[in-house]
Protein backbone atom coordinates (compact mmCIF):
# COMPACT_ATOMS: atom_id res chain seq x y z
CA UNK A 1 0.00 0.00 0.00
CA UNK A 2 1.16 3.26 -1.01
CA UNK A 3 2.43 5.59 1.95
CA UNK A 4 1.03 8.95 0.44
CA UNK A 5 -2.33 8.37 -1.63
CA UNK A 6 -2.58 10.56 -4.97
CA UNK A 7 -4.54 13.55 -3.14
CA UNK A 8 -1.63 13.32 -0.62
CA UNK A 9 1.02 13.94 -3.15
CA UNK A 10 -1.70 16.51 -4.87
CA UNK A 11 -1.92 18.21 -1.48
CA UNK A 12 1.50 18.47 -0.96
CA UNK A 13 2.26 19.73 -4.27
CA UNK A 14 -0.34 22.26 -3.83
CA UNK A 15 1.42 23.57 -0.44
CA UNK A 16 4.94 23.74 -1.32
CA UNK A 17 3.32 25.80 -4.53
CA UNK A 18 1.53 28.29 -1.95
CA UNK A 19 4.82 28.76 0.57
CA UNK A 20 6.75 29.01 -2.56
CA UNK A 21 4.30 31.29 -4.11
CA UNK A 22 4.19 33.82 -1.28
CA UNK A 23 7.62 34.16 -0.87
CA UNK A 24 7.77 35.07 -4.64
CA UNK A 25 5.30 37.27 -4.78
CA UNK A 26 5.76 39.35 -1.77
CA UNK A 27 9.65 39.55 -2.51
CA UNK A 28 8.16 40.87 -6.18
CA UNK A 29 5.64 43.47 -4.21
CA UNK A 30 8.81 44.33 -1.88
CA UNK A 31 10.76 45.22 -4.93
CA UNK A 32 8.30 47.06 -6.69
CA UNK A 33 6.04 48.71 -3.92
CA UNK A 34 8.82 49.56 -1.37
CA UNK A 35 12.61 49.18 -2.49
CA UNK A 36 12.24 51.15 -5.84
CA UNK A 37 10.49 53.86 -4.44
CA UNK A 38 13.20 53.87 -1.41
CA UNK A 39 15.88 54.02 -3.74
CA UNK A 40 14.80 56.98 -6.10
CA UNK A 41 14.85 59.09 -2.55
CA UNK A 42 17.77 57.93 -0.55
CA UNK A 43 21.47 59.16 -1.55
CA UNK A 44 23.84 57.04 -3.68
CA UNK A 45 26.01 56.30 -1.01
CA UNK A 46 23.01 54.32 0.99
CA UNK A 47 21.56 52.72 -2.65
CA UNK A 48 25.12 51.49 -3.76
CA UNK A 49 25.69 49.72 0.27
CA UNK A 50 22.28 48.13 -0.59
CA UNK A 51 22.46 47.21 -4.48
CA UNK A 52 26.13 45.26 -3.03
CA UNK A 53 24.73 43.62 0.51
CA UNK A 54 20.75 43.78 0.20
CA UNK A 55 19.72 43.08 -3.24
CA UNK A 56 21.27 39.92 -4.14
CA UNK A 57 20.50 38.05 -0.49
CA UNK A 58 16.65 39.28 -1.87
CA UNK A 59 17.29 38.12 -5.26
CA UNK A 60 18.41 34.92 -4.26
CA UNK A 61 15.14 33.69 -2.23
CA UNK A 62 13.27 35.93 -5.22
CA UNK A 63 14.50 33.31 -8.36
CA UNK A 64 14.60 30.44 -6.03
CA UNK A 65 10.90 30.61 -4.41
CA UNK A 66 9.71 31.73 -8.44
CA UNK A 67 12.01 28.56 -9.64
CA UNK A 68 9.75 25.92 -6.58
CA UNK A 69 6.81 27.85 -7.81
CA UNK A 70 6.84 27.45 -11.35
CA UNK A 71 8.14 23.33 -10.41
CA UNK A 72 5.82 22.25 -8.48
CA UNK A 73 2.71 24.35 -10.35
CA UNK A 74 3.22 22.44 -13.03
CA UNK A 75 3.53 19.30 -11.73
CA UNK A 76 0.48 20.06 -9.88
CA UNK A 77 -1.20 20.88 -13.12
CA UNK A 78 -0.32 18.09 -15.44
CA UNK A 79 -1.14 15.49 -11.97
CA UNK A 80 -4.77 17.17 -12.44
CA UNK A 81 -4.94 16.94 -15.84
CA UNK A 82 -4.54 13.16 -15.58
CA UNK A 83 -6.85 13.02 -12.95
CA UNK A 84 -9.58 14.34 -14.68
CA UNK A 85 -8.88 12.56 -17.91
CA UNK A 86 -6.56 14.18 -19.78
CA UNK A 87 -6.24 17.19 -22.29
CA UNK A 88 -9.67 17.02 -23.84
CA UNK A 89 -11.45 16.81 -20.22
CA UNK A 90 -9.03 18.79 -18.60
CA UNK A 91 -10.32 21.75 -21.07
CA UNK A 92 -13.76 21.19 -21.08
CA UNK A 93 -14.00 22.41 -17.60
CA UNK A 94 -14.20 25.82 -15.86
CA UNK A 95 -11.24 24.90 -13.48
CA UNK A 96 -8.82 23.54 -16.35
CA UNK A 97 -9.12 26.82 -17.98
CA UNK A 98 -8.52 29.08 -15.14
CA UNK A 99 -6.03 27.11 -13.81
CA UNK A 100 -4.05 27.41 -17.20
CA UNK A 101 -4.88 30.46 -17.89
CA UNK A 102 -3.26 31.35 -14.39
CA UNK A 103 -0.22 29.03 -14.42
CA UNK A 104 0.53 31.01 -18.12
CA UNK A 105 0.90 34.17 -16.79
CA UNK A 106 2.86 32.13 -13.99
CA UNK A 107 5.39 30.79 -16.09
CA UNK A 108 6.02 34.24 -17.93
CA UNK A 109 6.67 35.80 -14.99
CA UNK A 110 9.04 32.83 -14.00
CA UNK A 111 10.88 33.43 -17.58
CA UNK A 112 11.09 37.34 -16.57
CA UNK A 113 12.72 36.44 -13.75
CA UNK A 114 15.51 34.11 -14.93
CA UNK A 115 15.90 35.28 -18.06
CA UNK A 116 15.53 38.96 -17.68
CA UNK A 117 15.50 40.67 -14.36
CA UNK A 118 18.36 38.34 -12.78
CA UNK A 119 21.14 38.73 -15.67
CA UNK A 120 20.64 42.62 -15.75
CA UNK A 121 20.05 42.58 -11.74
CA UNK A 122 23.91 41.08 -12.23
CA UNK A 123 25.50 43.75 -14.09
CA UNK A 124 23.72 46.56 -11.67
CA UNK A 125 25.08 44.75 -8.54
CA UNK A 126 28.63 43.80 -10.24
CA UNK A 127 28.46 47.84 -11.46
CA UNK A 128 27.96 48.60 -7.94
CA UNK A 129 30.92 46.61 -6.34
CA UNK A 130 33.14 47.88 -8.68
CA UNK A 131 32.35 51.57 -7.70
CA UNK A 132 32.48 51.50 -4.58
CA UNK A 133 36.05 50.02 -5.54
CA UNK A 134 36.96 52.55 -7.36
CA UNK A 135 36.74 51.10 -10.79
CA UNK A 136 34.84 53.17 -13.40
CA UNK A 137 31.14 52.85 -13.62
CA UNK A 138 29.75 50.38 -15.94
CA UNK A 139 27.90 52.20 -18.82
CA UNK A 140 25.68 49.23 -19.67
CA UNK A 141 24.48 49.06 -15.54
CA UNK A 142 21.95 51.91 -16.11
CA UNK A 143 20.05 50.67 -19.11
CA UNK A 144 20.21 46.64 -17.54
CA UNK A 145 18.50 48.35 -14.61
CA UNK A 146 15.97 50.04 -16.55
CA UNK A 147 15.09 46.99 -18.51
CA UNK A 148 15.28 44.61 -15.14
CA UNK A 149 12.93 47.38 -13.66
CA UNK A 150 9.90 47.52 -16.78
CA UNK A 151 10.22 43.30 -16.52
CA UNK A 152 9.94 43.24 -13.02
CA UNK A 153 6.66 46.10 -13.37
CA UNK A 154 5.78 43.58 -16.14
CA UNK A 155 5.37 40.75 -13.68
CA UNK A 156 3.73 42.93 -10.93
CA UNK A 157 1.30 43.43 -13.62
CA UNK A 158 0.98 39.89 -14.57
CA UNK A 159 0.45 38.90 -11.05
CA UNK A 160 -2.79 40.62 -10.09
CA UNK A 161 -5.07 38.13 -13.56
CA UNK A 162 -2.79 35.26 -12.30
CA UNK A 163 -3.78 35.29 -8.70
CA UNK A 164 -7.49 35.75 -9.56
CA UNK A 165 -7.62 32.73 -12.43
CA UNK A 166 -5.66 30.80 -9.41
CA UNK A 167 -8.47 31.68 -7.11
CA UNK A 168 -10.87 31.39 -9.75
CA UNK A 169 -10.31 28.06 -10.81
CA UNK A 170 -11.83 26.67 -7.57
CA UNK A 171 -14.23 28.87 -7.02
CA UNK A 172 -15.86 31.11 -9.79
CA UNK A 173 -17.86 29.16 -12.66
CA UNK A 174 -16.18 30.80 -15.89
CA UNK A 175 -17.34 28.11 -18.48
CA UNK A 176 -20.92 27.81 -19.77
CA UNK A 177 -20.40 26.87 -23.39
CA UNK A 178 -17.92 24.71 -24.57
CA UNK A 179 -17.76 25.09 -28.28
CA UNK A 180 -14.60 24.27 -29.74
CA UNK A 181 -14.42 27.79 -31.87
CA UNK A 182 -15.05 29.34 -29.08
CA UNK A 183 -12.05 28.01 -26.57
CA UNK A 184 -9.78 28.36 -29.89
CA UNK A 185 -10.70 31.76 -30.22
CA UNK A 186 -9.99 31.97 -26.24
CA UNK A 187 -6.76 30.47 -26.63
CA UNK A 188 -5.74 32.69 -29.44
CA UNK A 189 -6.67 36.07 -28.21
CA UNK A 190 -5.26 35.46 -24.69
CA UNK A 191 -2.11 34.31 -26.16
CA UNK A 192 -1.39 37.33 -28.25
CA UNK A 193 -2.97 39.51 -25.27
CA UNK A 194 0.16 38.00 -23.02
CA UNK A 195 2.67 38.00 -25.98
CA UNK A 196 2.27 41.79 -26.46
CA UNK A 197 2.04 42.40 -22.93
CA UNK A 198 5.57 40.22 -22.59
CA UNK A 199 7.21 42.05 -26.28
CA UNK A 200 6.78 45.60 -24.20
CA UNK A 201 8.56 44.12 -21.13
CA UNK A 202 11.55 42.94 -23.56
CA UNK A 203 11.91 45.92 -25.83
CA UNK A 204 10.15 49.46 -24.79
CA UNK A 205 12.15 51.64 -23.45
CA UNK A 206 11.71 52.44 -19.21
CA UNK A 207 9.73 55.64 -18.49
CA UNK A 208 8.65 55.80 -22.33
CA UNK A 209 5.97 54.79 -24.87
CA UNK A 210 4.09 51.84 -24.29
CA UNK A 211 6.30 51.77 -20.78
CA UNK A 212 5.10 54.32 -19.30
CA UNK A 213 2.02 53.12 -17.17
CA UNK A 214 4.34 51.03 -15.71
CA UNK A 215 6.90 54.01 -14.25
CA UNK A 216 4.30 54.62 -11.19
CA UNK A 217 3.04 51.85 -8.90
CA UNK A 218 -0.20 53.50 -9.46
CA UNK A 219 -0.31 53.08 -13.15
CA UNK A 220 1.19 49.37 -12.94
CA UNK A 221 -1.59 48.44 -10.44
CA UNK A 222 -4.00 50.07 -12.97
CA UNK A 223 -2.59 47.64 -15.57
CA UNK A 224 -2.62 44.67 -13.84
CA UNK A 225 -6.57 45.19 -12.79
CA UNK A 226 -7.78 46.19 -16.38
CA UNK A 227 -5.52 43.43 -17.98
CA UNK A 228 -7.99 41.28 -15.22
CA UNK A 229 -11.30 42.60 -16.33
CA UNK A 230 -10.21 41.85 -20.03
CA UNK A 231 -9.48 38.68 -19.31
CA UNK A 232 -12.93 37.78 -17.41
CA UNK A 233 -14.46 39.63 -20.37
CA UNK A 234 -13.45 37.14 -22.96
CA UNK A 235 -14.35 34.49 -20.66
CA UNK A 236 -18.05 36.29 -20.30
CA UNK A 237 -17.80 36.79 -24.10
CA UNK A 238 -16.69 33.27 -25.44
CA UNK A 239 -18.02 31.07 -23.29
Amino acid sequence: MALVSSDGWLFLLRWIHFLAGIAWIGLLYYFNFVQTPFFAETEPAVRSGAVQKLVPRALWWFRWAAMVTFLSGWLYLLHRVGQLGGVRDFFATSYGWAIFLGGALGSFMWANVWFVIWPKQKIVIQNAIDTAGGKPANPAAAPAGARAGVASRTNVVFSIPMLFYMGAASHLNLVQTLSPGRKVAMAVISAVIILLIQANALYATAGQGTAKPLATVKGTLWAGFILTAIFYLLFEILF
